[in-house]
């Protein structure tokens, strides 16, 4: 009777402890699903998203500021593939587009990154957390703050900010001791349909020059782009467009041939030699490693 006594006491404390065990084990689940995603305050509400993101899509211009914060894309439109900036840290992720549902299911994100335009959203919220902004409804800064506090690196977003702010700052006010406090400058892009004069806050350098570096856009430009960022225009006005200084960002399979146009070599800043011609694939984000680049462009440029 003692033995089975002692074995019956023996038998409930190997159960009590097998118990204790599975709760322990439990908790520690519990806490470790708890520190593996957090919630964040998005435009559209509270998501909660991964602590660690290792597999995001980007459907929106933000590819460089996530790569910038060493997070991993694995899928990311073609606009972002053809940047000659991020083409080759984006070199092993998928090129796909807000139609490729299917595509982007196998890419098995745990986080999407879109436009608040993005079609197909309601099918992306159901593979993982998707995430939207609205462009320029924050300033480009803010914007990769947010993107840092998203990948749960805000801290490191905002020092980012902190440097390329005094960069900026700093570049532009040697440059303005060089050609003139009151030098304008113009920044525009042409298609085969047309030309775009941009504003200050349109990628392509804009919110360098006019933000960061405090530089002047011509009357003209300031009022035709007010409202929308940028306006269109036909090459016969462009003369009247055209500051001191013009920044042309171009694509080498557009229709570039007003440049060849007597009316073009008569603008003064053209006969000045004040034209600045970048790559339009790389000028075309305001994300933070687009915006070290342009910033180096500019530096280039218009000091050495």
């Amino acid at each position: 009777m003692k033995k089975a006594a002692i074995a019956l006491i023996g038998l409930f404390l190997l159960i009590l402890s097998a118990c204790g065990t599975s709760e322990k084990s439990t908790a520690d689940s519990s806490e470790k699903e708890t520190k593996d995603t957090f919630t964040y305050e998005s435009e559209t509400g509270p998501i909660e998203v991964p602590s660690d993101p290792q597999r995001v899509v980007v459907l929106a211009s933000y590819a460089g500021d996530v790569l910038s914060l060493g997070v991993n894309i694995v899928g990311v439109d073609e606009w972002a593939k053809s940047s000659p900036v991020l083409s080759d840290k984006l070199k092993d992720a998928e090129t796909v587009s807000e139609d490729d549902v299917e595509k982007i299911l196998e890419l098995k994100p745990d986080l999407i990154i879109a436009a608040d335009t993005t079609k197909n959203l309601d099918k992306f919220k159901e593979m993982a957390p998707t995430v939207t902004y609205t462009y320029n409804k924050v300033d480009y800064l803010t914007q990769h703050v947010e993107i840092g506090k998203l990948l749960n690196k805000g801290d490191e977003a905002q020092q980012w900010v902190d440097d390329f702010k005094e960069r900026a700052k700093t570049t532009g006010d040697e440059i303005k001791a060089k050609i003139g406090e009151d030098a304008t400058v113009t920044v525009m892009e042409s298609y085969d349909k047309g030309m775009g004069v941009l504003g200050d806050s349109w990628g392509r350098g804009t919110e360098i020059l006019y933000q960061e570096m405090g530089l002047a856009m011509p009357d003209k430009v300031k009022e035709m782009t007010e409202k929308e960022g940028y306006t269109m225009i036909s090459s016969e006005v462009l003369p009247e467009y055209v500051g001191d200084y013009l920044v042309i960002s171009e694509y080498s399979d557009q229709d570039n041939s007003y440049q060849d146009t007597e009316l073009f070599k008569e603008i003064p800043a053209v006969k000045e030699g004040h034209v600045l011609t970048a790559d339009a694939n790389a000028f075309l984000f305001n994300d933070a490693l687009t915006l070290d680049y342009q910033l180096d462009f500019f530096e280039e440029q218009l000091l050495k």
